[in-house]
């Protein structure tokens, strides 16, 4: 792990004098320098210092190599115009390195500290390339939002550290009671976001750039349920008790924004609430504390990251032409980009779980294994399955067929690197359902 910290180090001032491509190669080079010590094992492998990677973590960190890339690639736009691009790739490569020092902490409280910092670099990419004026209230909500939460995570790990004497992972054999429960995992739930605790993503995710959307959809918020994962060693007699009231709250929230969704009129928003609705269904598989309900969370983290972000890079590349991200300004978008709504269905598809899509084998885990703590929660599960469907399908249909917008007839067709960004979105997705075994 040190010698990927130390590349990351070393790529800091390069990031300041490089050019575009250059600094785009580096950055997936990243991940293929991580993929040589790749390990499938239950254990901590690669271990230096408080540093190490184990099964959960090693997923999320290809994902963020991987959506920190594409991001620098979706971002074109900042460098044409010469918007401090420089500093833009800084700010990339400061998030990046607290996004691997936070997945590959073994240490409670080293994870905690790079967890606040990675909402640093997020806030600035919002406030300083965000679109529109409202971006300071989006940053402002997201960031105390967090903060706010933190607070008690942080006494509860120093009372964690009187107990046990200890902050590594490994050593976490203990029962705690409620109110450490909630003192410690009120952070993730906001985070995840979970509902009645999610006012913050919508309006963070409208207001902020392309790269902020996809960073925010593709890896923040698989940092809740990361951390969750980790210290529900820590409560297992506590969700034995209330993890049924639990699973009905996410399962709730679940079935709210997903009705929420159909009544959005701004396409990133309608992107942003349905991720609330995946989230929803993460939480509850990691409430159930069954097996299959642990690596059904882990594979709907990695499908959600991967599509999420790129239907957020087909309403940026339809953004930059017709400068609205209205579902009523958008429409008949198969007559001017035909080619662009292959993909629009593609995302679209597997945002509402169609075959062969990693969505639908996570989304069978999660249902197979909170059905399994009750059958009372299968109408709640079937009606959220069936809205992601019709609020999928009313994001396509409305979006690429109609009458198409009089006042945006003229615009620039869709160039290779969009194509590319949205090809190199898709093949793990596909990928992954091929090669099953891995997960």
């Amino acid at each position: 792990m040190m010698s990927l910290i130390m590349y990351l180090v070393f790529m800091m001032p390069l990031c300041l004098i490089l050019d575009y491509w250059l600094v785009q190669l580096m950055f997936i080079n990243v991940m293929f320098i991580f993929m040589k010590y790749i390990n499938f094992s239950d254990f901590y492998f690669h271990i230096s210092y408080e540093l190490g990677v184990d099964y959960y973590s090693m997923f999320l960190l290809l994902l963020s190599f991987w959506i920190c890339s594409l991001m620098i690639l979706a971002s074109f736009k900042i460098y044409m115009m010469n918007n401090y691009f420089n500093l833009f790739l800084f700010t990339i490569l400061i998030l990046m390195f607290s996004l691997i020092m936070t997945f590959s902490s073994m240490n409670m409280f080293l994870f905690y500290l790079f967890f606040e910092v990675s909402l640093v670099p997020t806030l600035f990419l919002i406030i300083g390339w965000g679109y529109q004026p409202e971006r300071l209230l989006a940053g402002v909500y997201m960031f105390f939002y967090t903060l706010l939460v933190s607070l008690p995570m942080m006494i509860s790990i120093f009372n964690l550290f009187t107990i046990l004497n200890s902050l590594d992972f490994y050593f976490m054999i203990f029962s705690f009671g409620k109110y450490m429960f909630f003192c410690m995992n009120l952070v993730f739930m906001v985070k995840l976001p979970l509902y009645f605790l999610h006012l913050w993503l919508p309006k963070a995710h409208v207001e902020a750039p392309v790269s902020g959307s996809m960073i925010l959809a593709g890896v923040m918020l698989k940092l809740g349920g990361y951390g969750m994962l980790r210290v529900m060693p820590l409560f297992v007699g506590v969700l034995l008790e209330i993890g049924d009231l639990l699973i009905v709250i996410s399962l709730f929230g679940g079935l709210v924004v997903s009705f929420i969704c159909i009544r959005q009129s701004d396409i990133k928003s309608l992107i942003a609430y349905s991720s609330v609705a995946h989230m929803s269904l993460v939480s509850s598989g990691i409430f159930t504390l069954s097996n299959s309900g642990l690596v059904g969370s882990l594979t709907m983290m990695l499908a959600h990251g991967l599509c999420s972000s790129g239907l957020f890079c087909l309403a940026n590349i339809v953004y930059e032409r017709l400068h609205s991200r209205s579902i009523f300004l958008n429409k008949g978008l198969m007559v001017f980009f035909p080619s662009l709504s292959l993909w629009w269905f593609l995302f679209s598809s597997f945002n509402m779980a169609a075959p062969p899509s990693l969505n639908l084998i996570s989304e069978i885990l999660l249902m197979n294994s909170i059905v399994g703590k009750s059958s009372l929660y299968l109408f709640m599960l079937g009606v959220i399955s069936f809205m992601s469907a019709v609020y999928s399908l009313y994001l396509y249909s409305y979006s690429q067929h109609g009458i198409g917008f009089s006042g945006g007839m003229i615009f620039s067709l869709i160039n290779i690197r969009e194509y590319l960004l949205l090809y190199l979105h898709f093949f793990p997705l596909l990928g992954l359902v091929l090669k099953l075994d891995l997960i």
